[in-house]
């Protein structure tokens, strides 16, 4: 093992992501993913608390990311233009990881572990929403409603967008949203995509 390599914590979720996807989340050990990526043990709890924190590292910038996009919105846009803004930017930030992103989800769907921390995750995702549009004046339960509604929107969108190959994620979410307005205008629903 050298002593030095650049980027130990990319190596390291490489390395957990592959493991995990030949052998199973359960069955996969901290120590194997520490030498499958040429590191130590005590190297990866340098850089994650524990393995599944390999899969949510990006969690808190998502979280900026989508909150940042709200409060910046023009400040004429209504609550769901404004998260319509932070889906944008969400969706964006995740297009670049599409391998990494399905392959994630796939992990996750087969763990009730770690579909409990998806799900925590995607709460405090919404609470980020609900604080952004708080700071742009955005009355309870409005602030509420509309982050919920944002993070049900981009929960379906994002599973959509992993089971497929040929629609950008911002594309989905945008369907998505136009399905929402649809289904709470009352309006019949006319596209549905698989």
């Amino acid at each position: 093992m050298t002593r030095w390599q650049p980027d130990a914590r990319g190596r390291l979720q490489q390395a957990a992501i592959e493991l995990f996807g030949e052998r199973g989340y359960e069955r996969t050990t901290v120590a194997e993913i520490a030498r499958r990526a040429g590191l130590t043990e005590r190297t990866f709890f340098r850089h994650f608390p524990d393995k599944r924190e390999v899969l949510f590292d990006g969690s808190n910038t998502l979280q900026r990311t989508v909150g940042d996009a709200v409060t910046d919105a023009p400040a004429e846009a209504s609550p769901i233009d404004a998260v319509t803004a932070g889906l944008h930017a969400a969706g964006t930030m995740l297009q670049e990881r599409g391998p990494f992103a399905g392959l994630r989800q796939r992990i996750i769907a087969g763990s009730e572990e770690l579909q409990e921390r998806e799900a925590k995750k995607l709460l405090a995702l919404s609470a980020a929403v609900a604080d952004a549009l708080r700071r742009r004046g955005v009355g309870e339960p409005a602030a509420s409603l509309a982050a919920d509604a944002a993070i049900s929107v981009f929960r379906i969108g994002f599973e959509r967008w992993t089971a497929q190959d040929t629609h950008s994620l911002c594309e989905i979410l945008d369907e998505s949203l136009d399905e929402l307005r649809a289904v709470t205008a009352g309006a019949p629903i006319t596209s549905v995509r698989g």
